[in-house]
């Protein structure tokens, strides 16, 4: 394999978040939001910005049921509809903040284009944690 084709398939499998090591290389979706997506049941985001990630991640791959399991139940709407014309382009997280042992608030910048159009979404997300597990409770849009 070329090294552009080994390229190719790192960004391939690049997380949708944009995380990236220490290195600055882009961490693979398997280690980085995948592992919360894609085993909810047994493995919980560790705090309110790896799940605002796996959400983003979640919203890029279409996965509504990870997304209606990650919101709590006191806003959760009993159904989604994604945008499937969406094309997401990238995230950016601005802050993460704990205002207590149970509560936490993230500030972030999703981008993406509808039909040739820009939509930036900036937004201060509220989170709170229920028997080890973080829940998306609501946010502010600016």
């Amino acid at each position: 394999m070329s090294a552009a084709q080994r390229g190719h398939t790192a960004a391939a499998l690049a997380c949708p978040c944009g995380q990236v090591s220490p290195r600055g290389q882009p961490v693979a979706y398997a280690d980085c939001c995948g592992r919360y997506v894609d085993y909810f049941a047994t493995v919980a985001a560790p705090d309110a910005e790896r799940l605002m990630r796996s959400r983003y991640s979640a919203f890029v791959r279409g996965q509504v049921a990870y997304l209606l399991a990650t919101w709590h139940s006191s806003q959760r709407p009993a159904t989604l509809a994604l945008d499937s014309k969406a094309h997401w382009l990238g995230l950016e997280v601005r802050q993460h903040q704990l205002t207590d042992a149970h509560h936490a608030e993230v500030e972030f910048v999703a981008r993406y284009r509808v039909a040739g159009r820009a939509v930036r979404l900036h937004e201060r997300s509220r989170f709170v944690r229920e028997e080890d597990r973080w829940y998306y409770v609501d946010g502010d849009q600016y």
